[in-house]
């Protein structure tokens, strides 16, 4: 159980977590689909891309793959397996047109402005995430909660992904926090709740990806169950 009477900060993870990934990645490829006319049926293309980018991030963060990989391997892996032969420029013109309209989509988690409106009253509240620094911010200021946070940490901030140990230690550094008065909240349990505790933090899972239960922590189906436990 979480030991309320010594937190004072707070750290959420963005992506899968506050911000409905999920939600804004279909509406930017059916956006890109439209414009290019790509005829491929969505769902199709979103049941077989959502393992296939989930892979492709866990060898990123692996530091297995560049950046630039990551962003077009995955479509390319995606459109073989639907056995669809789309040219290499039309998947770079896929590519960039995904970063550029993706930040732009509002869309976070039911609650999540209520969860965020009652806990800034009572905590410090921050962002650690491994998504690239430029499209975070804009995520942040598309979807109106920039301004609920003290800090925004980003995996380009420190030259390391989490869940490598530094940035957990830079982000408590940072905010002069020590680790047992602090709580992670991710939907990732090896690199935002393992990764954590490891630290000494304390963790609350939002399994927003449905993932097999655990007893490491706290488990919430819902953003706003957070209200129940902090």
């Amino acid at each position: 159980m979480i030991n309320n009477t010594i937190i004072t900060d707070l750290f959420f993870d963005l992506d899968h977590t506050l911000w409905d990934f999920e939600r804004n990645s279909k509406l930017t490829f059916q956006k890109i689909f439209s414009e290019l006319k790509i005829n491929i049926p969505l769902e199709h293309f979103i049941r077989n891309y959502r393992p296939i980018n989930l892979s492709m991030w866990k060898k990123y963060r692996k530091d297995l793959i560049s950046q630039e990989e990551l962003r077009y391997v995955r479509l390319k892996k995606t459109f073989e397996s639907l056995n669809k032969i789309i040219e290499p420029k039309i998947i770079n013109e896929i590519s960039k047109l995904y970063i550029e309209y993706l930040s732009s989509y509002p869309h976070l988690f039911p609650g999540t402005i209520n969860v965020l409106n009652e806990l800034s009253d009572r905590y410090n509240l921050h962002i650690i995430t491994n998504g690239f620094k430029n499209i975070q911010y804009k995520k942040l200021e598309s979807s109106g909660i920039v301004n609920f946070f003290k800090n925004v940490f980003t995996s380009e901030d420190f030259g390391c992904k989490k869940p490598h140990p530094l940035i957990f230690r830079k982000a408590l550094e940072i905010t002069d926090t020590s680790p047992s008065s602090t709580i992670m909240i991710g939907d990732n349990l090896e690199v935002d709740i393992l990764g954590s505790m490891q630290q000494g933090m304390q963790a609350i899972h939002f399994n927003s990806n449905k993932d097999p239960l655990h007893h490491h922590c706290i488990i919430i189906d819902n953003i706003d169950e957070i209200l129940n436990f902090i």
